[in-house]
């Protein structure tokens, strides 16, 4: 778990905390910044009860942080299984995961690479996973079948050159604030440098409405359709952040054009490191999968 400490926590305060946390087997790492300090506690939540944490001075808020290797080994690789069952054909996983707040959940870097080869060795399905730094591109590459360049690095200019020298397939996301010609143009920068394996991503963008976290934008299957010659999907998860709203979502996708689909599936979504609001359990997938079909065959597709 990670321990907040306020901006005016004394020295004393923040040493009193941790010799709390120690005095109950924690092992601590201090986190020393301008504003605050922050104390990363690792080790068995069930021997401290966190509310005499909270209530000690100076601390200003405790975020939970469950194990990483317990989430992955224990329940990615079952979530793979389920979404093949489901009828996936390519699994996605984030190993260095782009978040809002630096005291949330970041990924396990290499390790989760690891951890995602092996669910395709079980499962025989190829991984997508984002990379995120021009650094991380031949390693991510090494381990991937497919790299994916997330929507906040859709103007990273830098890096979509350094994908567009590799020889994988790139899942380019739309930026939420980004319009349609502005997206295309990225995908320039990669075709530009000898990549032509280039798939787009609607994953919604941000307009005035609160009701959903993004407003899928669907126009834009068949805008790109008829502007490029790129194979487009749409990402209903994140398009609305709400799992209830994912299925229609996901068949208005199917209707409009779209060439797949990116829905998260996760076993237990109340326990999920990130994004569980929006993801689907695993009956619920394999029931929108039936469904989808149908979907596409009255309009006259196959899936």
């Amino acid at each position: 778990m990670i321990i907040i400490m306020k901006p005016d926590a004394s020295e004393e305060q923040v040493a009193h905390v941790t010799e709390r946390l120690k005095k109950h087997g924690f092992g601590v790492h201090l986190s020393k910044g301008a504003e605050r300090t922050v104390i990363g506690a690792i080790g068995d939540k069930s021997a401290i009860q966190l509310e005499t944490i909270q209530m000690l001075p100076g601390v200003s808020e405790i975020v939970p942080i469950r194990k990483p290797y317990k989430l992955v080994s224990r329940e990615f690789q079952p979530a793979a299984e389920l979404a093949k069952r489901g009828g996936a054909n390519v699994l996605r996983g984030g190993a260095f995961k782009p978040r809002t707040s630096p005291y949330a959940f970041q990924g396990l870097g290499e390790q989760g690479l690891k951890f995602m080869a092996q669910a395709r060795e079980k499962t025989g399905l190829p991984f997508v996973t984002e990379v995120m730094d021009t650094r991380d591109v031949d390693l991510v590459a090494r381990y991937a079948d497919m790299l994916q360049i997330g929507a906040r690095n859709m103007a990273n200019f830098n890096l979509l050159k350094e994908v567009g020298k590799t020889k994988k397939p790139i899942l380019l996301k739309r930026g939420p604030g980004s319009t349609i010609q502005e997206w295309l143009m990225s995908a320039e920068y990669i075709l530009s440098e000898g990549n032509s394996q280039v798939v787009l991503c609607e994953r919604g963008i941000r307009t005035f409405e609160t009701a959903t976290r993004n407003t899928l934008d669907l126009n834009a299957v068949p805008v790109v359709k008829k502007l490029t010659h790129l194979p487009i999907i749409v990402d209903p998860s994140h398009g609305t952040g709400e799992w209830d709203l994912v299925p229609a979502m996901a068949k208005a996708g199917i209707a409009a054009g779209a060439d797949g689909l990116m829905i998260e599936v996760h076993p237990r979504p109340d326990e999920a490191m990130s994004d569980g609001a929006q993801s689907l359990k695993a009956e619920t997938f394999s029931k929108l999968m039936a469904e989808l079909k149908l979907v596409a065959k009255a309009v006259g597709r196959t899936l």
